[in-house]
Protein backbone atom coordinates (compact mmCIF):
# COMPACT_ATOMS: atom_id res chain seq x y z
CA UNK A 1 0.00 0.00 0.00
CA UNK A 2 1.16 3.88 -0.93
CA UNK A 3 2.57 5.20 2.22
CA UNK A 4 -0.16 7.91 2.82
CA UNK A 5 -2.44 5.02 3.89
CA UNK A 6 -0.76 4.39 6.56
CA UNK A 7 0.22 8.10 7.35
CA UNK A 8 -4.01 8.31 7.30
CA UNK A 9 -4.46 5.11 9.49
CA UNK A 10 -2.05 6.42 11.92
CA UNK A 11 -3.22 9.52 11.78
CA UNK A 12 -6.59 8.55 12.74
CA UNK A 13 -5.12 5.81 15.55
CA UNK A 14 -3.43 9.12 16.77
CA UNK A 15 -7.02 10.60 17.61
CA UNK A 16 -8.68 7.43 19.05
CA UNK A 17 -5.11 7.06 21.33
CA UNK A 18 -5.94 10.45 22.57
CA UNK A 19 -10.22 10.25 22.69
CA UNK A 20 -9.51 7.07 24.82
CA UNK A 21 -7.11 8.32 27.02
CA UNK A 22 -9.86 11.89 27.62
CA UNK A 23 -12.53 9.22 28.44
CA UNK A 24 -10.77 6.83 30.53
CA UNK A 25 -8.42 9.81 32.72
CA UNK A 26 -11.00 12.30 31.89
CA UNK A 27 -13.22 10.75 35.04
CA UNK A 28 -10.26 10.04 37.24
CA UNK A 29 -9.44 14.24 36.57
CA UNK A 30 -13.43 15.24 37.25
CA UNK A 31 -13.30 12.95 40.89
CA UNK A 32 -10.28 14.41 41.97
CA UNK A 33 -11.00 18.12 41.04
CA UNK A 34 -14.67 17.49 42.68
CA UNK A 35 -13.45 15.69 46.16
CA UNK A 36 -12.93 18.97 47.77
CA UNK A 37 -16.72 19.81 47.00
CA UNK A 38 -17.95 16.49 47.04
CA UNK A 39 -16.25 14.63 50.60
CA UNK A 40 -17.65 16.02 53.75
CA UNK A 41 -15.26 13.95 55.91
CA UNK A 42 -12.06 11.68 55.64
CA UNK A 43 -13.98 8.68 55.28
CA UNK A 44 -15.49 9.85 52.09
CA UNK A 45 -12.55 11.30 50.83
CA UNK A 46 -10.81 7.83 51.28
CA UNK A 47 -13.87 6.64 49.32
CA UNK A 48 -13.59 8.79 45.91
CA UNK A 49 -9.74 7.74 46.10
CA UNK A 50 -10.34 4.74 45.73
CA UNK A 51 -13.65 4.40 43.62
CA UNK A 52 -10.64 5.60 41.13
CA UNK A 53 -7.27 3.89 42.75
CA UNK A 54 -7.56 0.32 40.79
CA UNK A 55 -7.88 1.86 37.41
CA UNK A 56 -6.14 5.63 37.59
CA UNK A 57 -2.86 4.26 36.63
CA UNK A 58 -3.74 2.18 33.80
CA UNK A 59 -5.55 4.90 32.43
CA UNK A 60 -2.31 6.75 31.97
CA UNK A 61 -0.83 4.31 29.39
CA UNK A 62 -3.24 5.54 26.71
CA UNK A 63 -1.70 8.94 27.24
CA UNK A 64 2.14 7.53 27.16
CA UNK A 65 0.96 5.38 24.27
CA UNK A 66 -0.07 8.41 22.20
CA UNK A 67 2.95 10.35 23.00
CA UNK A 68 4.79 7.80 21.69
CA UNK A 69 2.87 7.28 18.71
CA UNK A 70 3.18 10.61 17.97
CA UNK A 71 7.12 10.25 18.52
CA UNK A 72 7.29 7.14 16.57
CA UNK A 73 4.51 7.79 13.40
CA UNK A 74 5.26 11.80 13.04
CA UNK A 75 8.58 12.68 14.78
CA UNK A 76 8.38 16.41 13.24
CA UNK A 77 5.40 16.75 14.95
CA UNK A 78 7.01 15.42 18.34
CA UNK A 79 10.04 17.42 17.92
CA UNK A 80 8.24 20.50 17.77
CA UNK A 81 6.35 19.85 20.60
CA UNK A 82 8.20 18.79 22.75
CA UNK A 83 11.40 21.39 21.98
CA UNK A 84 9.34 24.65 21.82
CA UNK A 85 6.17 23.78 24.01
CA UNK A 86 8.73 22.73 26.58
CA UNK A 87 7.37 24.41 29.45
CA UNK A 88 3.73 23.97 28.86
CA UNK A 89 4.46 20.04 28.67
CA UNK A 90 6.51 20.03 32.05
CA UNK A 91 4.17 21.98 33.52
CA UNK A 92 1.48 19.07 32.82
CA UNK A 93 3.72 16.26 33.56
CA UNK A 94 4.95 17.60 36.95
CA UNK A 95 0.69 18.06 37.46
CA UNK A 96 -0.08 14.52 36.28
CA UNK A 97 2.80 13.40 38.46
CA UNK A 98 1.86 15.21 41.72
CA UNK A 99 -1.46 13.98 41.52
CA UNK A 100 -0.71 10.37 41.68
CA UNK A 101 1.96 10.94 44.09
CA UNK A 102 -1.13 12.48 46.19
CA UNK A 103 -3.07 9.39 46.03
CA UNK A 104 -0.39 7.44 47.15
CA UNK A 105 0.97 9.42 49.80
CA UNK A 106 -1.94 10.85 51.33
CA UNK A 107 -3.09 8.04 54.41
CA UNK A 108 0.87 7.92 55.05
CA UNK A 109 0.69 9.91 58.06
CA UNK A 110 -2.22 10.01 60.27
CA UNK A 111 -2.05 13.91 60.53
CA UNK A 112 -4.70 16.28 59.65
CA UNK A 113 -2.18 18.64 58.11
CA UNK A 114 -0.57 16.18 56.15
CA UNK A 115 -3.85 14.51 54.60
CA UNK A 116 -5.17 18.28 54.28
CA UNK A 117 -2.25 19.13 52.08
CA UNK A 118 -2.41 16.09 49.69
CA UNK A 119 -6.44 16.91 49.45
CA UNK A 120 -5.69 19.76 48.39
CA UNK A 121 -3.00 18.88 46.01
CA UNK A 122 -5.64 16.07 44.67
CA UNK A 123 -7.59 18.93 43.56
CA UNK A 124 -5.40 21.45 42.33
CA UNK A 125 -3.40 18.84 40.47
CA UNK A 126 -6.08 17.63 38.83
CA UNK A 127 -7.56 20.97 37.70
CA UNK A 128 -4.31 21.63 36.07
CA UNK A 129 -4.14 18.83 33.66
CA UNK A 130 -7.53 19.28 32.39
CA UNK A 131 -7.01 23.07 31.50
CA UNK A 132 -3.77 22.46 30.33
CA UNK A 133 -5.02 19.37 27.80
CA UNK A 134 -7.75 21.74 26.68
CA UNK A 135 -5.57 25.03 26.26
CA UNK A 136 -2.87 22.64 24.50
CA UNK A 137 -5.87 21.44 22.09
CA UNK A 138 -7.11 25.06 21.75
CA UNK A 139 -3.98 25.79 20.34
CA UNK A 140 -3.81 23.03 18.10
CA UNK A 141 -6.72 23.83 16.60
CA UNK A 142 -6.56 27.64 16.21
CA UNK A 143 -2.69 27.10 15.14
CA UNK A 144 0.69 27.82 16.74
CA UNK A 145 3.23 30.63 15.92
CA UNK A 146 6.14 28.97 13.81
CA UNK A 147 7.42 28.69 10.59
CA UNK A 148 9.45 25.50 9.24
CA UNK A 149 12.03 25.70 6.46
CA UNK A 150 11.79 21.60 5.73
CA UNK A 151 14.11 21.91 2.95
CA UNK A 152 16.45 22.75 5.81
CA UNK A 153 14.99 20.90 8.51
CA UNK A 154 14.42 23.42 10.64
CA UNK A 155 11.74 25.77 12.43
CA UNK A 156 11.12 28.80 14.32
CA UNK A 157 8.92 29.40 16.85
CA UNK A 158 7.72 32.39 18.14
CA UNK A 159 5.63 31.50 21.09
CA UNK A 160 5.54 31.91 24.23
CA UNK A 161 3.84 30.18 27.45
CA UNK A 162 1.85 33.01 28.59
CA UNK A 163 0.77 33.24 24.80
CA UNK A 164 -0.65 29.92 24.92
CA UNK A 165 -3.40 31.49 27.34
CA UNK A 166 -5.06 33.21 24.65
CA UNK A 167 -9.02 33.85 24.74
CA UNK A 168 -9.92 30.81 22.56
CA UNK A 169 -7.48 28.46 24.19
CA UNK A 170 -9.15 29.34 27.46
CA UNK A 171 -12.50 28.11 26.03
CA UNK A 172 -11.06 25.32 25.10
CA UNK A 173 -9.67 24.73 28.71
CA UNK A 174 -12.59 25.39 30.48
CA UNK A 175 -14.51 23.41 28.05
CA UNK A 176 -12.24 20.63 29.36
CA UNK A 177 -12.87 20.99 32.79
CA UNK A 178 -16.15 21.27 32.77
CA UNK A 179 -16.16 17.77 30.09
CA UNK A 180 -14.43 16.14 32.86
CA UNK A 181 -16.04 17.86 36.24
CA UNK A 182 -20.02 16.13 34.66
CA UNK A 183 -17.81 13.26 34.02
CA UNK A 184 -16.13 12.65 37.49
CA UNK A 185 -19.02 13.35 39.15
CA UNK A 186 -21.68 11.14 36.96
CA UNK A 187 -18.13 8.31 37.92
CA UNK A 188 -18.67 9.14 41.43
CA UNK A 189 -22.16 8.64 41.59
CA UNK A 190 -21.84 5.15 40.31
CA UNK A 191 -18.89 4.03 41.80
CA UNK A 192 -19.99 5.22 45.65
CA UNK A 193 -23.19 4.57 47.85
CA UNK A 194 -25.57 6.26 49.94
CA UNK A 195 -25.04 10.11 50.56
CA UNK A 196 -21.97 10.56 48.13
CA UNK A 197 -23.67 8.97 45.39
CA UNK A 198 -26.84 11.09 45.60
CA UNK A 199 -24.06 14.44 46.13
CA UNK A 200 -21.98 13.25 43.27
CA UNK A 201 -25.34 12.84 41.24
CA UNK A 202 -27.02 15.87 42.22
CA UNK A 203 -23.59 17.58 41.04
CA UNK A 204 -23.59 15.88 38.16
CA UNK A 205 -27.30 17.55 36.95
CA UNK A 206 -26.29 21.31 38.20
CA UNK A 207 -22.65 21.08 36.49
CA UNK A 208 -24.62 20.06 33.19
CA UNK A 209 -26.17 23.98 32.04
CA UNK A 210 -22.78 25.54 32.74
CA UNK A 211 -20.86 22.46 30.12
CA UNK A 212 -23.83 23.53 27.47
CA UNK A 213 -23.34 26.95 28.05
CA UNK A 214 -19.28 26.71 27.38
CA UNK A 215 -19.97 24.17 24.11
CA UNK A 216 -21.98 26.66 22.61
CA UNK A 217 -19.51 29.54 22.97
CA UNK A 218 -16.61 26.88 21.88
CA UNK A 219 -18.51 26.10 19.14
CA UNK A 220 -19.21 29.52 17.94
CA UNK A 221 -15.86 30.92 18.75
CA UNK A 222 -14.37 27.80 17.05
CA UNK A 223 -15.74 29.25 13.55
CA UNK A 224 -13.59 32.76 13.17
CA UNK A 225 -10.64 31.58 15.73
CA UNK A 226 -9.97 28.65 13.36
CA UNK A 227 -10.30 26.18 10.16
CA UNK A 228 -11.76 23.31 11.78
CA UNK A 229 -15.04 23.38 9.99
CA UNK A 230 -13.27 23.77 6.62
CA UNK A 231 -13.54 20.21 5.98
CA UNK A 232 -16.75 19.76 7.31
CA UNK A 233 -18.04 22.21 4.76
CA UNK A 234 -16.14 19.99 2.20
CA UNK A 235 -17.73 16.75 3.74
CA UNK A 236 -21.11 17.31 4.76
CA UNK A 237 -21.29 13.63 5.53
CA UNK A 238 -19.01 14.29 8.44
CA UNK A 239 -21.20 16.29 10.29
CA UNK A 240 -22.38 12.83 12.14
CA UNK A 241 -19.68 13.16 14.48
CA UNK A 242 -20.33 16.90 15.74
CA UNK A 243 -23.94 15.78 15.61
CA UNK A 244 -23.21 12.38 18.09
CA UNK A 245 -21.31 14.75 20.51
CA UNK A 246 -24.12 17.51 20.76
CA UNK A 247 -27.15 14.19 21.20
CA UNK A 248 -24.83 12.63 23.85
CA UNK A 249 -24.59 15.87 25.30
CA UNK A 250 -28.25 15.89 25.29
CA UNK A 251 -28.40 12.58 26.82
CA UNK A 252 -26.19 13.04 29.60
CA UNK A 253 -28.87 15.68 30.88
CA UNK A 254 -32.15 13.19 30.46
CA UNK A 255 -30.60 10.39 31.89
CA UNK A 256 -28.87 12.14 34.75
CA UNK A 257 -32.11 14.46 35.46
CA UNK A 258 -34.31 10.48 35.85
CA UNK A 259 -30.81 9.51 38.46
CA UNK A 260 -29.97 7.19 35.29
CA UNK A 261 -26.38 7.34 36.14
CA UNK A 262 -25.29 4.77 34.54
CA UNK A 263 -26.92 5.42 31.53
CA UNK A 264 -25.89 9.15 31.73
CA UNK A 265 -22.02 7.95 32.37
CA UNK A 266 -22.26 6.28 29.27
CA UNK A 267 -23.17 9.40 26.80
CA UNK A 268 -20.82 11.35 28.79
CA UNK A 269 -17.96 8.75 27.60
CA UNK A 270 -19.51 9.16 23.48
CA UNK A 271 -19.71 13.25 24.20
CA UNK A 272 -16.12 13.04 25.27
CA UNK A 273 -14.73 10.50 22.52
CA UNK A 274 -16.91 12.53 19.45
CA UNK A 275 -15.62 15.89 20.41
CA UNK A 276 -12.05 15.28 20.42
CA UNK A 277 -13.17 13.04 16.94
CA UNK A 278 -14.61 16.41 15.89
CA UNK A 279 -11.30 18.54 16.58
CA UNK A 280 -9.47 15.85 15.48
CA UNK A 281 -11.68 15.68 11.63
CA UNK A 282 -11.28 19.48 11.72
CA UNK A 283 -7.35 18.97 11.65
CA UNK A 284 -6.95 16.27 9.03
CA UNK A 285 -4.35 16.17 7.49
CA UNK A 286 -2.51 18.25 9.76
CA UNK A 287 -1.13 17.69 13.04
CA UNK A 288 -0.15 21.17 13.67
CA UNK A 289 -1.22 24.01 11.60
CA UNK A 290 0.88 27.44 11.95
CA UNK A 291 -0.72 30.51 12.21
CA UNK A 292 1.81 32.17 10.37
CA UNK A 293 2.36 30.44 7.17
CA UNK A 294 -0.45 27.78 5.66
CA UNK A 295 2.92 26.46 3.92
CA UNK A 296 4.62 25.75 7.67
CA UNK A 297 1.91 23.51 9.10
CA UNK A 298 3.10 20.10 10.34
CA UNK A 299 0.51 17.26 8.57
CA UNK A 300 0.46 13.59 8.66
CA UNK A 301 2.78 13.90 4.81
CA UNK A 302 5.20 16.25 5.87
CA UNK A 303 6.53 15.14 9.38
CA UNK A 304 5.60 11.39 9.40
CA UNK A 305 8.03 8.62 9.55
CA UNK A 306 8.88 6.27 6.60
CA UNK A 307 7.20 3.33 5.13
CA UNK A 308 8.53 0.54 6.64
CA UNK A 309 8.39 1.99 10.25
CA UNK A 310 4.87 2.79 9.89
CA UNK A 311 4.39 -0.46 8.61
CA UNK A 312 5.89 -2.18 11.77
CA UNK A 313 3.94 -0.29 13.69
CA UNK A 314 0.53 -1.23 12.39
CA UNK A 315 1.49 -4.85 12.87
CA UNK A 316 2.47 -3.54 16.26
CA UNK A 317 -0.51 -1.94 16.98
CA UNK A 318 -2.92 -4.55 15.35
CA UNK A 319 -1.61 -7.17 18.26
CA UNK A 320 -1.29 -5.33 21.24
CA UNK A 321 -3.67 -2.57 20.55
CA UNK A 322 -7.07 -5.03 21.17
CA UNK A 323 -4.60 -6.54 24.01
CA UNK A 324 -4.30 -3.64 25.93
CA UNK A 325 -8.33 -3.31 25.66
CA UNK A 326 -9.20 -6.55 26.83
CA UNK A 327 -6.95 -6.11 29.86
CA UNK A 328 -8.75 -2.79 30.51
CA UNK A 329 -12.12 -4.16 30.15
CA UNK A 330 -11.09 -6.75 32.55
CA UNK A 331 -10.00 -4.70 34.94
CA UNK A 332 -13.06 -2.49 35.14
CA UNK A 333 -14.83 -5.86 34.90
CA UNK A 334 -13.13 -7.08 38.52
CA UNK A 335 -13.31 -3.52 40.20
CA UNK A 336 -16.71 -2.87 38.89
CA UNK A 337 -18.59 -2.90 42.22
CA UNK A 338 -19.22 0.48 44.25
CA UNK A 339 -17.13 1.77 46.61
CA UNK A 340 -18.16 2.37 50.19
CA UNK A 341 -17.20 3.58 53.82
CA UNK A 342 -17.29 -0.02 55.13
CA UNK A 343 -14.74 -0.86 52.26
CA UNK A 344 -12.29 1.28 52.92
CA UNK A 345 -12.85 1.34 56.78
CA UNK A 346 -12.72 -2.62 56.90
CA UNK A 347 -9.37 -3.07 54.57
CA UNK A 348 -6.04 -2.87 55.13
CA UNK A 349 -5.48 -2.40 51.75
CA UNK A 350 -7.40 0.63 50.69
CA UNK A 351 -6.00 4.13 50.39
Amino acid sequence: MDISVFQSIWFVLWGVLWAVYFMLDGFVLGTGLLSGFLAKNDTEKRVLINAVGPVWDGNEVWLITAGGATFAAFPTTYALMFSNLYSALLLLLFSLIVRGVSFEFRGKLESAAWKGAWDAAIVVFSFLPALLFGVAFGNIFKGIPMKNDFAATSFSYDGTLLGLLNPYGLVTGVLFVLLFAVHGSLYAAIKTTGDLSKRAATLANKLWLPLLVVAVVFLGYTYPATKLYGNFLKAPVLLIIPVIAVVSLLLVKLFAAKGECYKAFTFSCLTIVFVVFTGVTGLFPNLIPSSIDPASNLTIFNSSSSLLTLQIMTVVALIFVPTVIAYKIWVYRIFRAPVSNEDVLGSPDAY
